[in-house]
């Protein structure tokens, strides 16, 4: 690698994370490639004589950071330190509600391209003040694919479809296949799939601050998620294994997890194993229960309801569990609120503002 002219520049520390990261990528590639033999290649492949612009982390022995003047030097190889570049001085402007000067340290420095130009990420370690428990209440949430969540909180059920997400992937994961080129995936392509992953990621921390501000507003101090043990170790076919590779529980997870440790709200991680086929008022476990994906009807005491609200709810009872009997039955599980991501507004709003 340290051959290559487009490399020798670098640091040994950048040049081996750059190495670590491009393994990473194929790794996980090959992993996929046993249950979707279409699974996309790492965009590492070089046309012609352009290579593509891998992301280069400089750690803390290979910059030095000036935030009162907002720079940070980026130091080259050893090879040029006889000579006058063996650094690049570069000078950034971070959003107005960031200031580098009042956190403790930035722990490295990562130069990323965005498809037009150089932009420098900061890995900062920062401390936070936490508040004191939101309260005694407890809340379930089911995570799934077709319902992105569904919160069971103690006085309501609220789902929040992944309709938009689904739009989005299907638009541009059709821009990204038409314009795959030959020799890798296209200029287009790669625009694509950029942009899909932003609005994912935007997408996903809309989502999980909603449910946190919710859990504060109701005095929720508890939040158990439903975590699936091993899912991505099954093989449940082409099209299944590919959904459960996008499945993005464990990111849901983790917004959450820190969302709520900031704001007062304890995340627990909870194995759902028969939550989805076990009553949650009576305790019945017949599989035939979950008639549809979307309807739970109980053989042995009638519950008819949504089959995530219901699952939700276990999810709530595994932290304080109801008397059987409790009646938290069909009139809420049956008919809970929607919440829908307006992509006009980027953010969730309950289902008739957003028809409207």
């Amino acid at each position: 690698m340290k051959n290559q002219a487009c490399w020798k520049d670098l640091n040994a520390q950048s040049s081996q994370k750059v190495i670590e990261e491009l393994s990473d990528a194929f790794q996980s590639w090959f992993d996929l490639r046993h249950k979707d033999s279409k699974a996309n290649p790492p965009g590492y492949r070089k046309h012609g004589d352009t290579r593509p612009r891998s992301t280069v982390t400089f750690k803390q022995d290979g910059f030095k950071h000036d935030p009162e003047n907002n720079r940070v030097r980026l130091s080259k190889g050893s090879n040029l330190k006889e000579y006058w570049s063996d650094f690049l001085l570069c000078e950034y402007q971070t959003r107005p509600d960031v200031d580098l000067s009042e956190v403790n340290s930035v722990q490295n420095v990562r130069a990323v391209w965005n498809g037009d130009e150089w932009e420098l990420h900061f890995v900062c370690k920062v401390e936070l003040e936490t508040n004191d428990s939101a309260g005694d209440g407890v809340a379930g949430i089911d995570l799934g694919i077709k319902n992105i969540a569904t919160v069971a909180f103690p006085d309501e059920y609220v789902l929040y479809p992944g309709n938009s997400l689904k739009q989005d992937k299907h638009y541009f994961k059709r821009a990204e296949y038409d314009t795959e080129g030959e020799n890798g995936p296209s200029e287009k392509s790669m625009w694509a799939r950029r942009k899909l992953a932003d609005r994912e990621t935007h997408f996903y921390h809309v989502l999980t601050e909603i449910i946190i501000t919710e859990c504060v507003e109701r005095g929720v101090g508890t939040l158990a998620v439903s975590w699936p043990e091993d899912v991505r170790e099954s093989d449940w076919g082409k099209t299944g294994n590919k959904k459960l590779h996008t499945w993005a529980f464990d990111r849901i997870y983790q917004y959450l997890e820190y969302k709520g440790e900031i704001r007062g709200v304890e995340v627990l991680k909870e194995n759902e194993w028969d939550t989805s086929k076990t009553c949650s008022k009576c305790g019945d476990d017949t599989k035939a229960n979950r008639v549809e994906r979307g309807l739970y009807v109980c053989s042995s005491c009638g519950l008819v309801g949504n089959a995530d609200c219901n699952g939700a709810e276990n999810m709530r009872q595994k932290i304080t569990p109801s008397p059987h009997g409790e009646d938290r039955s069909n009139g809420c599980v049956a008919q809970p609120s929607a919440y829908l991501f307006d992509s006009e507004s980027g953010c969730f709003a309950p289902r008739e503002q957003v028809v409207s």
